[in-house]
């Protein structure tokens, strides 16, 4: 009969605790990223190969979070219904494809001259700290300016693309 009651109680609760982000990326062991490919500079493909401030910009971050990056290429339109659904972790776009502050998303701590943000799913707020923790030790360290050197220079302050 115990055994038969916190069966039930387990199946009722289950439902309600919904894992944390920060969770599923760290049993994972990848932070998941959506990127536009053929967006210079911020993703394009040299050599068939991705680059562009958004891939070097999403390695570090992931190696800050102690996680693999894996890039996904995804249409704009894809992108940030991607990372409602939990398709992507986060989405690295230009400020101009960047969701509102009221949508269904939340989003980091701008960072950068260009005052990026990174998308993701709501309510995670121990993947928010994180990822704002690990933002700030890259602006901290002088990695976010060098990349923004890199990959901007020329370009206007205002995001590329709008």
């Amino acid at each position: 009969m115990r055994s038969t009651i916190g069966l039930l109680l387990a199946l009722l609760i289950t439902p309600l605790a919904q894992a944390e982000l920060i969770d599923e990326v760290a049993d994972r062991g990848e932070l998941r990223i959506a990127v536009q490919a053929g967006n210079s500079p911020y993703a394009f493909k040299e050599n068939d190969q991705l680059t562009g401030f958004d891939v070097e910009f999403g390695q570090d971050l992931a190696r800050e979070l102690d996680l693999r990056a894996e890039f996904i290429e995804a249409p704009a339109a894809e992108v940030l219904p991607g990372v409602e659904s939990g398709k992507y972790d986060i989405a690295l776009t230009p400020s101009s494809e960047s969701p509102k502050a009221d949508g269904p998303l939340d989003v980091s701590q701008p960072f950068g001259e260009k005052q990026l943000v990174i998308p993701f799913q709501k309510d995670n707020p121990a993947f928010q700290s994180a990822l704002n923790n690990a933002l700030q030790r890259l602006k901290d360290s002088g990695r976010t300016a060098e990349l923004e050197q890199k990959w901007f220079k020329g370009v206007p302050t205002t995001a590329a693309g709008q």
